[in-house]
């Protein structure tokens, strides 16, 4: 896997994935950036979410399920001190399809949480909290 950030301005950078997708990263204005883009510490957030979000409609998906949305709210805390690193992470899912079991999305979301998710894997060793939880909205 590779990856450019390259830096435009201030403290504006664009990222570039190697399979060319680009993305504006930017500060606040107190800290010298325009508020132009999301800050790198929130794409940290969006890629665990979109790694287990993945996972669960996958898994759902593979298992037969009538799933017709996913979404993750992610919430997290950061320690106050420098590095200001993540000390805990929830994300809560809201499923919703037809004939949903609350087991199923549960295996799902623990599958992912545990087996898969090699973004959230990866900052659980980091000792960061992660947690999960999710609702089944019957449609």
């Amino acid at each position: 896997m590779q990856a450019t950030v390259k830096w435009v301005d201030g403290v504006m950078f664009v990222g570039e994935s190697g399979s060319g997708h680009a993305v504006v990263m930017d500060g606040p204005p107190d800290h010298g950036g325009r508020n132009m883009g999301i800050r790198p510490m929130e794409m940290i957030l969006l890629g665990v979410g979109g790694c287990s979000s993945f996972d669960v409609v996958q898994i759902l998906q593979k298992g037969k399920n009538d799933i017709i949305d996913c979404v993750a709210e992610i919430s997290a805390e950061r320690v106050d001190a420098i590095p200001s690193v993540f000390s805990k992470i929830h994300m809560h899912f809201i499923i919703k399809g037809r004939g949903l079991k609350a087991s199923a999305v549960e295996r799902a979301v623990k599958l992912s949480a545990e087996k898969y998710c090699s973004a959230s894997i990866m900052l659980s060793k980091a000792e960061v909290e992660i947690t999960h939880d999710f609702e089944v909205i019957e449609v």
